[in-house]
């Protein structure tokens, strides 16, 4: 007698009995977030992310370079006399150009180029506001891009590419008309360097590790002013430091970007599944981890078809009141922040000493303020540490403005101006963690990029500060950060909590949360 045949052409009975636990667990398969597989299978900072982190992270000296190269490259050099009628202490205004001369000669500053003194004086400050505003406007396109089609990637090489042609043709202009359109596309361009590469530098850090990751990356912004003080000590021609400080971003573009990767939530939010899970192993394998199989990303409002693009533009913000009252006090907060970062930074004109040692003090002075707000961070808070920061540069710049007089006074001015600087270095960097965490992957950019172009509104506005005087400017800075601190209030604590993906999740999230203290209450 034969034995029985089972359905699927087997001659052992057994079978299917064998077959279906086996099948089933192979059907199994556990769909997480990223801010979870990166806890739980990844690791939230290892080897990969450290790499990352550092190669993305250098495009923030490259924005220092670009920026703050106005301060030497638009000073107003010494003079000395050369003929009789010549009268030594006082302005040259009105002076026969016979018997004065520039010390370093007339190449050693768009100022002395140009005659941009005393009548024309108001064309330094028009170039300067002209950049911050191109840095405006490029602050919101290329947010908007990043989130988009170009990608986070995408946008840092675009920026870059356009950085490093403008910032070389800058050296090369006939007059002051094509110096200013250069410098407007330079800014352009620079508006989108910094708000790219810090998205793109902690998107792929676990959420215990993203605050402390996020305040450091502003280490690199300071250090690319301390070395752009000595870059311009070495090269007195601001021609040749335009070159000098553009190169730079050539070299990124060929060196360093070749080697960093597209955030893995971006494409996770354009429907890029596989090319999600693609390097989410690979930051897994690098860091000594192993993802499981049937262990899948997904977003966190679990849509049904993963491979849907998930779209959110700044239009998706604004309807929404949770995250519209969110982007007007943060923007509003960015807009005054700025004002006194950018007032007190620009102010070392006024404090009649040696130029590129002020700027490479001011630059060292912002580093413990990271430091310290990246040590409390994780303890005490964004909303504590944001209103803490700013209040402190109150209280000196309040100090600045009630201190008069010359002699050792200006040196206590001084010190008000570098304490002033500490605080609100700290609050600059912790905005651009908070406002990450305040809105979801879909958006992230967008938002960001909305405060960014406050930021560069208030540093539109800097310069203008800074020519009214002394004391006056101080003032003016304390009203600002008292301002920004009250208005931190209102935002909520995001410690601890995850970074959402799409705005669905962000709100059903909230919800959730807002029912659990409900029920607490009653």
């Amino acid at each position: 007698m034969e034995p029985p045949v089972n359905r699927n052409g087997s001659d052992d009975v057994r079978q299917p009995l064998l077959d279906k636990p086996a099948k089933k667990e192979a059907e199994k398969e556990e769909r997480l977030c990223i801010d979870e597989m990166l806890q739980r299978y990844c690791g939230e900072f290892g080897r990969w992310q450290m790499k990352h982190f550092v190669l993305t992270c250098l495009a923030w000296a490259l924005e220092a370079f670009h920026t703050m190269v106005m301060i030497f490259a638009d000073q107003e050099p010494e003079w000395r006399c050369v003929g009789s009628d010549c009268r030594v202490g006082s302005s040259n205004c009105g002076m026969d150009p016979s018997s004065w001369e520039w010390t370093e000669g007339k190449g050693s500053s768009t100022v002395s180029e140009w005659g941009l003194i005393c009548g024309e004086k108001y064309k330094v400050g028009l170039v300067q506001a002209l950049f911050f505003t191109g840095c405006m406007i490029g602050a919101g396109v290329f947010g908007h891009l990043s989130d988009s089609k170009l990608g986070r990637k995408g946008s840092l090489t675009v920026v870059c590419i356009i950085n490093a042609i403008f910032g070389i043709a800058t050296a090369f202009s006939p007059n002051y008309w094509f110096y200013v359109i250069l410098r407007f596309f330079t800014g352009f361009s620079t508006g989108g360097v910094g708000l790219t590469a810090f998205v793109l530098a902690t998107e792929p850090i676990g959420p215990s590790k993203r605050g402390v990751a996020g305040m450091s990356t502003f280490y690199f912004f300071s250090t690319g002013i301390a070395l752009l003080s000595g870059i311009a000590y070495v090269f007195r021609s601001w021609r040749e430091l335009f070159i000098v400080t553009s190169v730079p971003s050539l070299l990124f573009l060929l060196i360093v970007i070749p080697f960093i990767s597209e955030s893995p939530r971006w494409y996770l939010v354009r429907g890029k599944v596989d090319e999600a899970m693609k390097l989410m192993h690979s930051i897994a394998k690098t860091n000594g981890r192993h993802i499981p199989a049937g262990v899948t990303l997904a977003l966190d409002n679990e849509v049904e078809d993963r491979n849907t693009a998930v779209e959110g533009s700044l239009k998706d913000v604004l309807k929404s009141p949770l995250t519209r009252i969110r982007l007007l006090i943060t923007v509003a907060i960015s807009f005054t922040v700025s004002i006194v970062y950018y007032g007190l930074s620009l102010n070392v004109v006024n404090l009649k000493t040696n130029l590129y040692l002020n700027v490479f003090v001011n630059a060292v002075a912002e580093m413990p303020a990271f430091a310290i707000t990246a040590v409390l961070l994780d303890k005490y808070g964004r909303k504590p540490l944001t209103i803490g920061t700013q209040w402190f540069s109150c209280v000196f710049c309040l100090a600045g403005f009630v201190i008069w007089g010359a002699g050792p006074w200006k040196s206590v001015r001084m010190v008000a101006g570098v304490l002033g600087i500490f605080g609100m270095a700290g609050t600059y960097n912790l905005l651009f963690i908070y406002i990450s965490e305040l809105f979801p992957t879909v958006v992230r950019n967008a938002a960001l990029g909305c405060a960014t172009q406050m930021n560069q509104m208030g540093a539109i506005l800097a310069p203008f500060v800074v020519v009214l005087g002394e004391e006056i400017p101080f003032g003016i800075f304390a009203v600002c950060g008292l301002v920004g601190g009250a208005l931190s209030f209102y935002l909520p604590e995001t410690l601890n909590k995850p970074l959402y993906d799409t705005m669905f999740g962000m709100h059903e999230a909230e919800s959730e949360s807002n029912r659990g203290r409900d029920e607490v209450v009653c």
